[in-house]
């Protein structure tokens, strides 16, 4: 019984000493991680682009939702934690990057019916004013949404993660999430909506932003 409880003493150490050494190890990789907005940097960034993504949701005739996501965008954030309402940030998609897992499709999506992205290159998301704080780390933007050159106004919801300097880049980055709803027939993306497809359009960004040279 006695060596039982050395061994479990042993392990109990064991675990202890691994998660100051995680924790010890996150502050390294992540020196000076701040979650508060207020404490975050202000000032110009830009996108990593290895950190983003931008996905998409719509209702498949009730039996599922389908998903999909756009492979090459660029954006631009002006930050300034102090004021929130004067931050900005504007969102370029070149829609050619659609990809929802399935070639064929994706081609066809691309097409005159759908994104017609041969005329339409590109959506283009741009912040107009600040709406609201819904908590210390969540606030709601309104914006201009131009998708196959119609312009009409969406609420973005952003979610800031935090901002530190990153290890591997040496630049000091911020991280946040944002959501949006819209209907693509306000955009004349309605194929096949009176069919069952869904209007609604679920939207989601998930983002690293680094911190631009002066």
């Amino acid at each position: 019984m006695f060596s039982n409880l050395i061994v479990k003493y042993r392990r109990f150490s064991l675990l202890l000493a691994c998660s100051a050494l995680l924790v010890s190890c996150d502050r390294i990789l992540t020196p000076g991680f701040e979650t508060s907005v207020q404490d975050l940097r202000g000032g110009a960034y830009t996108l990593d682009k290895a950190h983003a993504s931008i996905t998409w949701k719509v209702d498949h005739l009730g039996f599922s939702t389908y998903v999909g996501r756009f492979n090459d965008f660029d954006a631009s954030l002006d930050f300034d934690p102090e004021n929130i309402e004067a931050s900005s940030l504007e969102v370029i998609i070149n829609t050619a990057s659609l990809d929802v897992n399935n070639d064929a499709f994706a081609e066809d999506l691309r097409g005159d019916d759908w994104f017609n992205v041969a005329q339409f290159p590109q959506a283009i998301f741009r912040t107009t004013s600040f709406v609201e704080a819904v908590d210390e780390d969540t606030f709601i933007f309104e914006g201009d949404l131009t998708l196959l050159e119609t312009t009409a106004p969406v609420q973005l919801t952003v979610n800031f993660n935090g901002g530190g300097r990153n290890f591997l880049t040496r630049s000091y980055t911020l991280g946040f999430s944002a959501s949006t709803s819209f209907q693509r027939s306000a955009f004349g993306l309605n194929n096949l909506v009176a069919f069952g497809v869904g209007d609604n359009i679920d939207l989601e960004v998930h983002v690293e932003f680094m911190e631009s040279p002066e």
